[in-house]
């Protein structure tokens, strides 16, 4: 398959992702293969700008497509399979694990394992309470509105940098997310526009960093992503299946995992 096509459906996949409460894009981009890259690409721009610029623009266009193709659906299927349709996310971010534990190269299981997975679970719990609550704000258009809604940008592009972390849960904690999503399906630009500028320089400001940790400390930090991934898939668990459902929660829990997992190995 042509290269360029597979990074447009990798993007795809992420960007539907994006949509889902409780699902991570970047942790979806680890299980695909393509996180380490996007974050060089955003970090390295200026050292290596055509192959950033070609990368970037293909990828964008897939997550872009996943984001508008998918909105509705996704957001019709978790309102009447809700079970199911987490058990499917529950089952695609356990099936990306063992790839996070292979690229920080654990020979052991140690204490010093454990303390930097915790430090990932707390760091979930901590953003799951710290963030400020905005949905009373009335979001008409105009310049406090628009100022809101860069600053949110910001907080939701910490959120696709960082993995285990959902942006449709983050836009829940703040309140936005049934306003992201009506704004995404009736094309208004007025809200998606400052929400976009904010979103991208949220990225830029975080993606360096980031790559820093990547580069010179590999194990600890794979590790807390790890923790990430862990933490919310605790925060989107419904519970356990009632009979009825109990069947169709082992399938899609299933498919997940297989699919994750085959992923991976790929």
């Amino acid at each position: 398959m042509n290269p360029n096509l597979i990074v447009i459906l990798k993007g795809l996949i992420v960007g539907s992702s994006m949509l889902v409460p409780g699902l991570s894009g970047s942790s979806m981009a680890i299980i695909l293969g393509i996180y380490d890259k996007l974050i060089l690409a955003v970090s390295s721009f200026m050292k290596h700008k055509r192959e950033s610029f070609i990368f970037l623009s293909l990828f964008s266009l897939g997550a872009l497509m996943g984001i508008f193709l998918f909105s509705n659906s996704i957001v019709t299927l978790l309102d009447k399979y809700p079970q199911p349709m987490y058990y499917l996310f529950i089952g695609a971010a356990i099936g990306g694990l063992p790839l996070i534990f292979k690229q920080s190269k654990i020979e052991k299981l140690s204490p010093k394992v454990l303390f930097y997975i915790l430090v990932g679970l707390g760091i979930i719990y901590f953003f799951s309470l710290s963030v400020n609550n905005i949905r009373d704000i009335a979001l008409e258009p105009g310049f406090l509105t628009s100022l809101i809604l860069i600053v949110a940008g910001v907080i939701v592009a910490i959120a696709l940098v960082l993995p285990g972390i959902s942006i449709s849960y983050m836009l829940l904690l703040i309140g936005l997310y049934d306003e992201t999503i009506k704004a995404i399906t009736e094309f208004y630009f007025p809200f998606l526009i400052p929400l976009g500028i904010g979103f991208i320089a949220g990225i830029i400001l975080t993606a360096k960093a980031l790559e820093k940790l990547i580069t010179k400390r590999p194990q600890p930090t794979y590790l807390i992503i790890s923790g990430f991934i862990l933490g919310s898939v605790i925060e989107i668990f419904p519970g356990l299946p009632i009979f009825g459902n109990l069947f169709i929660c082992i399938i899609t829990f299933s498919l997940g995992l297989i699919t994750t997992l085959l992923m991976s190995l790929k």
